[in-house]
């Protein structure tokens, strides 16, 4: 969404152009974006309200000031965004594949050299294989890939015709000193996977990271290197990680999307032969669900009751959110009035039984689990709902 301020002549562009390129795929994790799109309402703002626009600002960038730079810099970004869909497409209909097109796709030399479309924030190489990934998958078309080993299960046969740690770790050396740094990933890692605890093999992997991050030009890209350097050092730190979800977040929240979360949850091979339905019941803002769990998983519809459920649940919407924010329970809201339970109470017990509470620091690389893990969350509550990006 843009805004334009007529009497001002001021054009608010919100995060859409900013002086970055963004993310198409954020390496966080969220659905991956649509470039084309993107270049579209940025030509559509171009001449809906660039033509007369005197002043450009938005929410995480600098202003921009005149007609004439206003309209290069719209187009610049209009264009930036258009050639990584088109391109990387393009390359795509050749056989370029997602695990190639990175080292393919190349920004136009004329785009290149303007400071307002440079990937301070989105990765070049990422957002072209986003492109790729957004409308063909990650399927690659070769069918060894349909089915491939766990890094745990195929790295050991790697190592093992290298010919073993000795020869790896010299020849990480020698491409790390030649300024070869992913050529060495490729190898160390393999190491590191099939040896999580060998330490020096850990350490020289960092090192390629760590210049890998020195040369990014991308401050994500840069960070996840440096992080991922950090932890093959350090391992992950311990305590309790920082959780940002407040009750606004949660009061924005749709009964809904919590029932969904349940259902991500839910330990599946833990629920063969459950079965149940529960009505769940939200006086205060007249919401209705009904639940049900059958074939291990857990569903839920709107507005949609069990004529005969095994367990009715009303609770009224507000005091839920104190549930879903893990700063109270059932049991407590039962004793205190608030919420009622009608029928069998074992669909209940069940479900609870069956939830896994996520904690967010579990390992990436291999070896790096913390000895102080963080505790997960109290049964039914919602994760940090907030991210970075």
């Amino acid at each position: 969404m843009n805004t334009y301020f007529p009497q001002f002549k001021a054009f608010w562009s919100a995060e859409n152009v900013t002086g970055t390129i963004h993310n198409i795929y954020t390496l966080r994790g969220a659905p991956v974006r649509n470039a084309l799109n993107w270049s579209k309402e940025i030509n559509a703002a171009l001449w809906m309200f660039g033509q007369e626009a005197e002043v450009m600002f938005a929410s995480h960038s600098w202003p921009r000031f005149g007609n004439a730079r206003i309209q290069e810099v719209l187009r610049a970004q209009r264009d930036t965004y258009a050639n990584l869909n088109n391109q990387a497409l393009h390359y795509a209909n050749q056989g370029v594949t997602i695990n190639e097109i990175q080292n393919v796709y190349q920004v136009p030399k004329s785009l290149q050299q303007q400071w307002a479309v440079r990937s301070y924030h989105g990765d070049v190489q990422n957002n072209a294989r986003a492109v790729i990934n957004r409308f063909l998958g990650f399927y690659d078309g070769n069918p060894v890939n349909l089915n491939p080993l766990s890094p745990q299960d195929s790295a050991p046969l790697y190592v093992e015709m290298m010919g073993g740690s000795a020869k790896i770790m010299a020849k990480g050396k020698q491409l790390i000193g030649k300024g070869q740094y992913l050529q060495a990933t490729e190898i160390l890692n393999k190491l590191v996977f099939a040896q999580p605890q060998n330490q020096p093999a850990r350490h020289l992997l960092a090192d390629a990271y760590e210049q890998l991050g020195y040369q990014a030009e991308s401050t994500s890209v840069r960070n996840n290197y440096l992080q991922g350097a950090f932890e093959l050092r350090n391992g992950l730190p311990g305590g309790t990680p920082q959780k940002t979800t407040g009750p606004d977040v949660v009061r924005a929240m749709s009964t809904e999307m919590w029932l969904d979360f349940l259902g991500i949850s839910m330990d599946p091979r833990k629920a063969e032969g459950i079965s149940f339905t529960i009505n769940l019941v939200t006086p205060d803002n007249g919401e209705k669900y009904l639940v049900e769990l059958s074939n291990a998983t857990l569903t839920n519809i709107k507005n949609q009751q069990a004529k005969n459920p095994d367990l009715t649940i009303t609770i009224n919407r507000a005091d839920l959110n104190q549930v879903m924010m893990g700063v109270s329970s059932f049991d407590d809201l039962i004793k205190a009035g608030k919420a009622k339970f009608d029928g069998d109470r074992k669909p209940f017990e069940q479900l609870r039984g069956l939830l896994v509470s996520f904690a967010p620091n579990f390992e990436i690389l291999p070896g790096t689990a913390s000895k102080s893990p963080a505790k997960g969350l109290a049964p039914f509550a919602l994760p940090d709902m907030m991210d970075g990006d």
